[in-house]
């Protein structure tokens, strides 16, 4: 009983600094995960839904449990941040001559913010208990979410994200991992139901099943993580997302019991929707300023231009024409064939023709240009 009063008070301690720091939610789990997570992680790399994320296949034995990357583990402490933003992010998608950034990446980079904060409480526990500890915010071989759900802060949803009842779909997620045994808090149920409107959302259908991604179709997947020539059938349902999308978050029911953040660090500030017009201007200094200590950063000025490109091809607005145009002779192919697709979005192609050179060597730029002249 003396190690159940202990344990439930520094179970109170912890949750106590958390809140301290920004955490609204704290929650405990045992260091491990039973064996179907790391089976699903096998399936979903096994079948090619990863795409270009290496990373993933590479640590893949590492993510099946805590334990498998520090063997020390007993305990996971896992915190939630609520980052609700103050209105509809499904609104922001009518502002066609907007860059529609994700929610999360508005704001200053959540992996430093709560970074520093975790380091403030795993010192200050390390102290009290001498137990060894580390931290993570998502850039180590951690699975999170599957911890984050059976630590109690909510359930993995058919998007596959985690959905809490009181924050909805809008949490960020620390971990603390320490050598220490803390009684276990009760796993969350899955309370996603038959609903299916994260699923019926997604633009680009890259839902095979409930709770299955294919990350190649992801829009997430495809702004950020992919390195390629977006394919054409992404191009339009892309519409103005320029980094991220948030469609199958935002429109889960949950979200009317979610609360607008009041985090000042991670509030989206005055880098929320820039105009394409202003974007489309940018050298790549001029990116890293205006990105700087936001996620956008991380995607880099090539892939955020190409990206930025498709937006402009959707925008329906002729008065980007002369701003598109000049990246017909950019160095990278990518923004090159992205200015062909953006340009027949405007222009006949009698019109677009006069604009192609025959010095064009890349192949996919030509087949671009084929395609646009031949349509």
């Amino acid at each position: 009983m003396a190690t159940d009063n202990l344990s439930d008070e520094l179970k109170s301690w912890i949750a106590a600094r958390g809140r301290k720091y920004g955490f609204e939610s704290c929650q405990i789990t045992q260091a491990r995960l039973p064996a179907p997570v790391g089976a699903g992680l096998d399936a979903f790399v096994d079948a090619g839904h990863h795409g270009e994320m290496r990373w993933l296949e590479e640590t893949r034995q590492r993510r099946y449990t805590p334990q498998a990357m520090w063997d020390e583990a007993e305990t996971a402490i896992i915190f939630g941040c609520n980052y609700g933003p103050d209105h509809n992010p499904l609104e922001t998608l009518e502002h066609r001559q907007k860059a529609n950034i994700s929610v999360y990446a508005r704001g200053r980079d959540y992996h430093e913010v709560l970074k520093g904060r975790l380091k403030q409480i795993a010192s200050q526990l390390h102290a009290k208990s001498g137990w060894q500890v580390k931290i993570f915010v998502d850039t180590a071989p951690l699975m999170e979410k599957p911890l984050a759900a059976r630590a109690g802060l909510g359930w993995q949803g058919k998007h596959t994200n985690l959905v809490s009842r009181e924050f909805g779909s809008w949490l960020f997620l620390g971990t603390i991992l320490t050598s220490g045994k803390l009684e276990p808090d009760r796993p969350e149920k899955d309370n996603c139901g038959s609903c299916t409107a994260c699923l019926d959302i997604c633009p680009t259908n890259a839902f095979p099943a409930p709770y299955k991604l294919d990350a190649r179709r992801c829009i997430s997947y495809l702004t950020i993580e992919f390195d390629g020539h977006i394919p054409l059938e992404f191009r339009a349902p892309m519409q103005n997302r320029v980094f991220g999308c948030d469609d199958c978050l935002a429109v889960c029911p949950w979200n009317k019991f979610a609360a607008a953040s009041s985090d000042i660090k991670l509030a989206s500030g005055d880098k929320t929707l820039p105009d394409l017009s202003v974007l489309l201007r940018f050298d790549d200094s001029e990116f890293r300023a205006f990105f700087s200590k936001t996620p956008v950063k991380r995607t880099g000025y090539l892939r955020f231009m190409r990206n930025v490109l498709i937006a402009a091809g959707n925008a329906g607005q002729p008065s980007l024409i002369p701003l598109i145009t000049p990246y017909l002779e950019h160095v990278d192919a990518r923004l090159r064939a992205m200015a062909v697709w953006a340009l027949s979005c405007y222009m006949s192609k009698a019109d677009l023709g006069e604009l192609c050179s025959e010095e064009e060597a890349d192949s996919q730029v030509i087949a671009e240009w084929q395609n646009a002249l031949s349509q």
